[in-house]
């Protein structure tokens, strides 16, 4: 298990900015305008990884727009200097820009009223209800009422489930608003099957366009098909893991017959979508797998980490890389490459259990978050490997040279914008058995490790990483460069803070209505790390530094003391008991294996 607090170690947490707290008004929603993504990369590390097509290769529709609104202020490239003041914060930016200047309190939603003709009678009666709208002005705006959909300033604000569903279904002169089919997409897993939700939406596409003249019927179908397809296409490019399940499948294969006797356009576009589809879940099926080869090689060799003297035949961090900016641009690539495989509704299906009502469908009892999983292990994996490259050398001064290189290292990896692999460096160096190598530690200068450790100190609810990421975010926005554009945010805070948003807010109303507005905030958080998932990491790849990082095996948390102890003898009498148990634990470990 990785430590329960990365600060635990030998450093006091550094004062927080005068300046900060946690109301900063957050970066602007990516999915609010229609700009396409830009191709996604491959998806190889080296040669451990089988060349496995990346599922995202094919344009999204919406699940990474990339906001077109630009700070007044560009964020130029910062590096460290050692001399630098611990305040000087290098993504800070004197003017971050806000989601919310606009008139809405949520973003994203610029949405159809429902008074809007239709040519389908059953449409009229469930949108309009035949009843006309209610509106009341309170406080700044106006709150409106039509049928079951409730709006604030234009924006949904809450509906029962079925007019959701309802807004869903294209019609002839009607398509939803894009962000609207990402939004309820994401989080419509929360209350029913992504199965129902899809059987529910082409059953209806399909009855509203039924008028008893089979010839009428035919005609009808054909116009509104293409709509049909460009929501399914929407729905396999940004939520393809749904796909596994077989039901679904079934069900798109269902739809494709369906078009094919009215429109053989719109056929073929199902017919692509469908190869497309698979080609993706394919990829999926060979990086899950090539991630269990890679673990599985790393724990095959635990033999030669069992003794300080086995450190002699083997090799270091640094006999593989010795500069610390290659390094940080190789641990950037697996970052990238292990974030473009994770699924937006993953972060949703989290805590989909959470509500105890939904219990009883197997969707919820089997959560498909593997890939979120392997990334979160990811980071713990390289915590427990700067721990082991340092406690591993004989020597102290080599174990404070390892120090230094990985305070380097986490140093380049703040400039890149990779704050995940930081902050796991961070956690690694203050793991116990690291921090208590007090006579290593008196070697090493650890002024560059203070800013880094204030940079992501969590104080305050990480204000100041919070204060960086917006800053990197909006260099993000600006960029110039490739280089520019990465921003790997701390992955842990990531999914604690969408966690919260969803404990804190109830995803029903007392009325029985859904709470839109928590499902526009769920979307916006999740919308803004699809954004960062999707650049392309403009490193040259070194395959041998990739494969040492993702196989060389580390110690566990009891062999870390052990050999902690064996690098610095025990100080008192508790540290002394606790290296006789942990050599009698493992002594007995090794027999029985």
């Amino acid at each position: 298990m990785p430590p329960t607090t990365p600060y635990a170690g030998k450093f006091n947490s550094c004062a927080s900015y005068g300046n900060n707290n946690n109301n900063h008004p957050q970066p602007h929603s990516p999915y609010r305008n229609g700009t396409a993504p830009k191709p996604a990369k491959e998806n190889v590390y080296n040669g451990a990884y089988s060349a496995a097509e990346n599922p995202y290769d094919i344009p999204q529709p919406h699940a990474s727009y990339r906001s077109s609104s630009v700070s007044s202020v560009t964020t130029k490239e910062h590096h460290y200097n050692s001399g630098c003041a611990v305040s000087e914060n290098p993504y800070s930016s004197t003017q971050p820009h806000s989601p919310r200047q606009h008139s809405t309190s949520c973003p994203a939603r610029a949405y159809r009223h429902t008074t809007s003709s239709s040519s389908s009678s059953s449409e009229q009666s469930s949108r309009n209800n035949s009843v006309a709208a209610k509106g009341r002005r309170c406080g700044h705006g106006v709150t409106a009422s039509y049928g079951e959909m409730c709006y604030h300033d234009n924006s949904l604000v809450s509906a029962s489930l079925e007019a959701l569903i309802q807004h869903l279904v294209p019609t002839v002169d009607y398509y939803p608003d894009r962000s609207y089919v990402f939004t309820f997409l994401l989080s419509s897993r929360l209350f029913l099957h992504p199965y129902e939700l899809m059987t529910r939406v082409c059953h209806l596409c399909v009855e509203q366009q039924r008028s008893g003249d089979a010839l009428l019927d035919k005609i009808r179908f054909r116009e509104v098909a293409p709509k049909l397809v460009q929501l399914l296409t929407e729905w396999t490019e940004t939520f393809p893991y749904d796909f596994r399940d077989e039901r679904m499948m079934r069900c798109l294969k269902d739809m494709t017959h369906h078009v094919a006797r009215g429109d053989e356009y719109s056929w073929r576009a199902m017919q692509q979508m469908t190869q497309r589809l698979i080609k993706r879940l394919s990829a999926l099926g060979q990086y899950e797998e090539a991630v269990a080869a890679l673990n599985a090689v790393a724990t095959e060799r635990p033999a030669s980490l069992k003794s300080k003297q086995a450190s002699g035949q083997r090799n270091d961090v640094m006999s593989v890389c010795d500069d610390p900016f290659v390094l940080a641009q190789q641990l950037t690539h697996i970052e990238l490459d292990r974030l473009s495989f994770i699924g937006p509704e993953e972060f949703i299906q989290t805590f989909a259990m959470k509500d105890p009502l939904e219990n009883h469908k197997g969707f919820f009892r089997k959560r498909k978050t593997s890939n979120l999983e392997a990334y979160v292990n990811w980071f713990n994996r390289l915590s427990y490997m700067v721990a082991t490259e340092i406690c591993m050398p004989v020597k102290k001064k080599h174990r404070a040279r390892i120090i230094e290189f990985f305070i380097d290292v986490a140093q380049e990896c703040f400039n890149i914008g990779n704050f995940n692999s930081l902050m796991a460096i961070i956690t690694g160096m203050n793991m116990s058995p690291v921090a208590r190598l007090r006579k290593t530690w008196s070697k090493v200068n650890t002024d560059k490790f203070e800013i880094l450790e204030h940079q992501m100190d969590p104080s305050s609810n990480f204000s100041n990483y919070r204060t960086a990421l917006r800053g990197a975010t909006q260099r993000s926005e600006t960029a110039h460069s490739s280089q520019e554009k990465i921003v790997i945010p701390f992955f842990s805070l990531l999914i604690k803070d969408i966690y919260f948003l969803n404990e804190g807010c109830a995803s029903r109303l007392t009325n029985g209505h859904i709470n839109f507005e928590k499902l526009w905030e769920l979307a916006k958080q999740v919308s803004e790390f699809l954004v960062w998932r999707q650049v392309i990491c403009p490193f040259d790849r070194d395959r041998r530094i990739l494969q040492y990082l993702v196989t060389t095996p580390v110690f566990s948390e009891d062999e870390l003391h052990l050999a902690s102890y064996e690098s610095e003898g025990p100080e008192n009498n508790m540290e002394k008991d606790s290296r006789r148990s942990l050599r009698s634990s493992l002594l007995h470990r090794e027999n029985r294996s």
